[in-house]
């Protein structure tokens, strides 16, 4: 018997990042919306979907792609290591992931390039 995850079940999941409207630069791993928004955020970016989450095919499953990000004005001075994406309507943490360390500065501008979370489809 072979083993099946539609695109809808998968989808889903997805769904439930796509909805973020907040990206967090952090320079720590944050335990929850207000740690990532405040303790750990040095930098905050509005989301807008679809434009900046799309679902789509991958090639073994299925995607979101988190659009590229340029010229965010940083807030806090320290060495991101995080991106966390949350939603501020019910200040949930719904994702979050590790970046390549880099010094940020406070007053000035970080670029975050495009990235995806994939779901595999069962093998």
């Amino acid at each position: 018997m072979g083993k099946v995850a539609p695109d809808d079940m998968i989808d889903a999941a997805l769904e439930y990042v796509q909805a973020c409207n907040r990206m967090f630069v952090c320079k720590a791993e944050p335990t929850d919306y207000a740690d990532a928004s405040a303790t750990e955020d040095l930098a905050t970016i509005t989301l807008t979907t679809p434009d900046d989450l799309a679902i789509a095919d991958d090639t073994s499953g299925r995607k979101i792609t988190i659009a590229a990000k340029s010229g965010e004005t940083i807030d806090h001075t320290g060495d991101a290591t995080h991106i966390a994406l949350g939603l501020s309507s019910d200040t949930s943490l719904r994702y979050v992931t590790t970046c390549t360390t880099q010094t940020l500065t406070a007053g000035g501008t970080v670029d975050v390039p495009a990235w995806k979370i994939s779901i595999s489809d069962p093998t």
